[in-house]
């Protein structure tokens, strides 16, 4: 197959290249001016100039692709201004999707967030992880970003069920693992536990997934998913508290663990007030608002619809945290 991939110099966009090219497919992807190619070294696609908010570029060069995968988002915590984001996520994610079914596309993969899944709630005493048919309530979108997501998949719905266009949404949890170049917040984690700048956690839940395991979901969506449906990409064993991913990092690399538990209202009021001295210094606070209000909940997700209609991998969450570390250790982000 020839496919469009947006948001290729990415994390996870990155890995879709490779595992696409692995696959014996063709790539065209839509690289911006400037881009962070580092993860898509030594490998031959075809490059395209540009963003998504050129309609008429995105409608050009999709012409004879048979798969479009749209995977470009801007994902920050903090900004003095949203403005932005929303036009990459929510107006970016209209433009894709239509200039892919006005090019004739077969199959269009949205690369959406487990963001806009429902919270897990607690049922005799313990959080049962989340599905796809779980709405989220407004006051769970935390953040602008996962407001902008939410925007975007409305979109993406819309024009689904409204011009039939052959739209599949995939719904990431939290991928680690080699070609974090920027790193991701996730990665972040990762690269700080190993710099030693982890003397305490704040407690909270994640579904830690391997990223190629997310970049091949996206493929087997374009194969084998249904339209106009959504699947999360996560590990049905990588619901872990933060007390639990330390640990595991402390056993792959022998750092000792922060033993130490910041209370949730502390570390609100340390990131209100981290962002004030932002908003005149301009340099992004280490604890966003928006990562604290998030913390508060489990982030736990089931993600056994994709595993039984899809064949989505599910290699071990520890797995990946020591293929993540290697390759951090490996490409210079830990001091020595």
């Amino acid at each position: 197959m020839k496919c469009f991939v947006t948001g290729a110099s990415g994390f996870i966009g990155s890995n879709l290249v490779h595992e696409l090219l692995a696959r014996g497919h063709r790539v065209k992807a839509l690289m911006r001016p400037g881009a962070d190619e580092r993860g898509l070294q030594g490998i031959k696609f075809e490059r395209v100039a540009g963003d998504v908010s050129d309609r008429k570029l995105l409608q050009r060069e999709m012409e004879g692709c048979d798969w479009c995968f749209h995977v470009a988002a801007s994902y920050q915590l903090w900004m003095r201004n949203y403005a932005p984001m929303y036009a990459t996520n929510v107006e970016g994610t209209r433009n894709v999707l239509e200039a892919a079914g006005h090019a004739g596309c077969r199959k269009i993969v949205y690369t959406s967030t487990v963001g806009c899944v429902g919270l897990p709630k607690l049922k005799d005493g313990k959080y049962q992880p989340t599905t796809e048919r779980d709405v989220i309530s407004e006051a769970e979108l935390t953040s602008d970003y996962k407001r902008s997501k939410f925007r975007a998949e409305e979109i993406a719905f819309k024009l689904f069920h409204k011009d039939a266009l052959p739209i599949i949404i995939v719904n990431p949890s939290a991928p680690i693992g080699p070609g974090d170049v920027k790193p991701t917040p996730t990665g972040r984690i990762i690269v700080d536990f190993l710099n030693r700048r982890m003397p305490a956690y704040l407690e909270t839940g994640l579904n830690w997934v391997h990223v190629r395991d997310v970049a091949v979901g996206h493929i087997l969506a374009a194969e084998k998913g249904r339209l106009g449906e959504r699947y999360i990409l996560g590990s049905g064993d990588g619901n872990w508290t933060m007390k639990e991913t330390f640990a595991v990092l402390q056993e792959l690399t022998g750092i000792p663990a922060p033993t130490l538990r910041i209370p949730h209202w502390f570390a609100r009021r340390v990131a209100e007030a981290n962002e004030l001295i932002s908003f005149v210094t301009n340099h992004p606070p280490r604890a966003p608002l928006a990562g604290v209000l998030m913390a508060k909940n489990r982030m736990w997700f089931d993600p056994a619809k994709a595993v039984n209609m899809l064949g989505l991998p599910q290699t071990p969450p520890k797995q990946a945290f020591a293929d993540a570390v290697t390759w951090f250790r490996a490409n210079g982000y830990v001091k020595k």
